[in-house]
């Protein structure tokens, strides 16, 4: 079952959110109220996360309170990984996590934390039995990121590989179970604190690794998952068969679900990090998610004008409710 909303994915890192449009955050924060007051309209009571900042950073959270994000909020999120990207010591897991208590009454949960094996698996195996004993009662939620290694085929996210050089390569061996199915040392650690520790697993669009996910999880004990539902996937050909096989599939864990990426054709540029032109298009689609796998109450969104181009005046949103809204917006895709 989804026990949380999270939205989007480290949008303080330009690998996921584009500062050259919105340099203040002002657009993200727009698409924070409009999709938080959305799911709030379907579920009244389903915890809503503010996407897992990546660097931590107190200076961006009372940005976003400034904007009034925070208010439609429950849970504020972070990531963090000290051996292989961060400029500060594991040891300083506390204090993270006390500098953003310091400036906000919210939880604070760790939605993504891991240890590459890129260097050597031993440190990976480490890096996890020590980061489970300094979140121990720190945070309410924490997710290990993540079950599997990337497959090298794929390629991680370009602007990972600008910002980082070499440094890009570690993020094909996060996981606990290697491209090869088999499983390293650091599985093993992790099977002992499954009970507290969920997995922060992302399924690409038909990800051959779902069924295998599950039954790994199933193994191992784990209660909880973090995953995503893509905005722009949700515009592919039998999209909305995909997001019903993979909830399904999921049906057995706590599930944290992420919505995030901009189709391209509704950013203000054609990018999934691109604000869209009209946040409450975001929004729509995760109420439109909530309603369909956590939904307590049948409430259309909010009318609101799309940014659109009178070229496209069939999806002027005075016209039709949230549902033929979206089919609308799908067809002109």
């Amino acid at each position: 079952m989804i026990e949380a909303a999270m939205l989007w994915n480290e949008p303080n890192n330009k690998s996921h959110w584009d500062p050259a449009i919105d340099p203040d955050w002002s657009m993200f924060a727009q698409h924070v109220i409009a999709a938080g007051n959305a799911i709030r309209a379907v579920n009244p009571t389903l915890p809503r996360v503010l996407g897992g900042m990546s660097p931590i950073d107190p200076h961006w959270l009372r940005r976003m309170e400034a904007h009034g994000a925070l208010k439609a909020v429950d849970v504020v999120a972070v990531h963090g990984f000290p051996l292989d990207w961060n400029l500060w010591p594991l040891s300083a897991w506390p204090d993270k996590i006390a500098e953003i208590q310091a400036v906000t009454d919210k939880p604070v949960w760790v939605t993504e934390v891991g240890v590459s094996s890129f260097g050597a698996e031993e440190v990976q195996a480490f890096g996890l039995r020590r980061t489970a004993e300094l979140l121990r009662g720190k945070a309410e939620r924490v997710f290990w990121y993540s079950l599997f290694d990337l497959p090298t085929s794929w390629g991680a996210e370009t602007r990972h590989r600008e910002a980082e050089g070499s440094s890009y390569y570690r993020h094909f061996y996060l996981g606990l179970i290697r491209e090869d199915g088999t499983p390293k040392p650091a599985l093993d650690v992790y099977a002992e604190h499954a009970a507290d520790i969920g997995l922060m697993q992302w399924f690409h669009f038909h990800d051959h690794r779902l069924d295998e996910a599950v039954a790994w999880m199933k193994r191992l004990g784990t209660r909880r998952i973090r995953t995503g539902l893509s905005w722009a996937d949700s515009f592919r050909e039998n999209a909305v068969d995909w997001f019903d096989r993979q909830m399904e599939a999921l049906a057995d864990f706590d599930v944290t679900v992420t919505f995030c990426f901009t189709p391209e054709h509704l950013g203000i540029a054609p990018h999934h990090t691109s604000p869209a032109r009209d946040p409450q298009a975001f929004a729509d689609f995760c109420a439109w998610m909530i309603d369909r796998y956590a939904g307590t109450a049948t409430v259309s969104a909010p009318v609101t004008p799309l940014a659109l181009a009178t070229s496209q005046p069939e999806l002027n949103p005075l016209l039709f409710n949230r549902d033929e809204r979206l089919a609308a917006e799908r067809r002109s895709a």
